[in-house]
C-alpha cells in the first residue's frame, strides 16, 4: 500500500491486527523525534497526521485536533506529560545508539542502555508527549552469559 497516495477510507479499512494511535500536541516535531532517535520514516506527514511505519507495524500519530469529537479528549491533562503509563517498545532498535541520538535531540533519557534478565538490552527514553519509547535488541550469547 502506498501510504502517501492511499485514500483515508482505504488506508482504515486495510488495518488489521492491534493499531497504536497516539494523540500528540504537535505532529510533525514527534515525528522529527522520532526520526532523530529510531531513524523512523514517517509518511503522509501533516500538522494533523501521521503514518509511522516500523518493522511492518504501523503506528498512527493525530494532533489533539483530531480527537476533537472523540471521548478521549476529555480525559488529556491540561498540562503534561500525557504518555505517562505507556511504554512503546521499539524491538530490533539498538538502545545505545538511539539513547545517544535522544541526547543530541534534547530528550530525556531516563534508562540508560542496560542488558535485562528476560534477554534484552534496552534503554527507556522520554519523548515531549510524555511517553516512554524503549528501543531494545535481542542479547547476543555473552551478553547473557554475563548476566
Amino acid at each position: 500500500m502506498d501510504f502517501e497516495t492511499v485514500s483515508p477510507e482505504d488506508f482504515g479499512a486495510a488495518l488489521t491486527g492491534i493499531g497504536l494511535n497516539l494523540l500528540v500536541h504537535d505532529v510533525q516535531a514527534q515525528v522529527a523525534f522520532l526520526g532523530d532517535v529510531f531513524g523512523v520514516r514517517a509518511q503522509r506527514v501533516s500538522v494533523d497526521f501521521a503514518i509511522v511505519p516500523y518493522h511492518g507495524h504501523l503506528l498512527q500519530l493525530h494532533s489533539d485536533g483530531t480527537f476533537s469529537g472523540h471521548p478521549l479528549i476529555s480525559l488529556l491533562p491540561e498540562n503534561p506529560p500525557r504518555g505517562a503509563g505507556v511504554e512503546i517498545r521499539l524491538y530490533h532498535s539498538d538502545p545505545d545508539r538511539a539513547a545517544e541520538r535522544a541526547i543530541a535531540a534534547g530528550a530525556v533519557v531516563l534508562q540508560d542502555p542496560t542488558d535485562k534478565p528476560h534477554g534484552l538490552r534496552e534503554a527507556v527514553i522520554l519523548c515531549d508527549n510524555g511517553y516512554a519509547w524503549v528501543p531494545s535488541r535481542p542479547l547476543d550469547p555473552a551478553e547473557r552469559k554475563a548476566l
